[in-house]
């Protein structure tokens, strides 16, 4: 009996530090609480954030990524934003008329709620960062306000969906 109960401790403390290390090293939970990606991620949507591939290599257009601003939690701590990459390093990034253009060509952006896009912004992407907005961009709190976000910033990218459970699976 105590034989059995010294491998179910082991599994269990084995089990916990595989997990500590997934959780910190690889892969994390990530729970969306705001609406500036809706219509692609909705409040309460829970996600699995890939920790690891940009220590291999550089964000892409169009990646979902979670990443640190100086703005604080009401609790004091570091707030984390979920946005997409619009531009990254060396891309002229325009936004104007209601319209965005990446080096010179209108983006055709299927996943962005709505037709005219607020802002101003005429900049090429410097080094090692990259130019984020939020697919609801009428409430999107972005680089449009914050400028372009620095690679070491980035938390990583968003990998899965896991809930809610009709919608489990890859992010767009």
């Amino acid at each position: 009996m105590a034989k059995e109960i010294f491998e179910w401790v082991k599994t269990i403390v084995v089990s916990v530090i595989i997990a500590l290390l997934i959780t910190t090293f690889v892969a994390r939970p990530t729970l969306v609480k705001q609406e500036s990606m809706y219509p692609t991620l909705h409040p309460n949507d829970y996600l699995i954030l890939d920790k690891l591939s940009y220590r291999f290599h550089k964000p892409k257009r169009g990646d979902i990524i979670v990443f640190r601003t100086g703005l604080k939690t009401e609790e004091g701590e570091d707030k984390n934003l979920i946005k997409r990459v619009i531009a990254v390093e060396g891309d002229e990034i325009v936004v104007k008329e209601g319209k965005t253009y990446l080096n010179g060509q209108e983006l055709e952006e299927d996943y962005v709620k709505e037709d005219y896009i607020r802002g101003n912004i005429n900049m090429v992407i410097p080094k090692d960062k990259v130019f984020v907005m939020g697919d609801n961009r009428d409430v999107s709190y972005d680089s449009r306000d914050i400028g372009p976000i620095e690679a070491n910033n980035i938390r990583g990218k968003i990998l899965v969906r896991l809930f809610p459970f009709n919608k489990i699976g890859g992010v767009d």
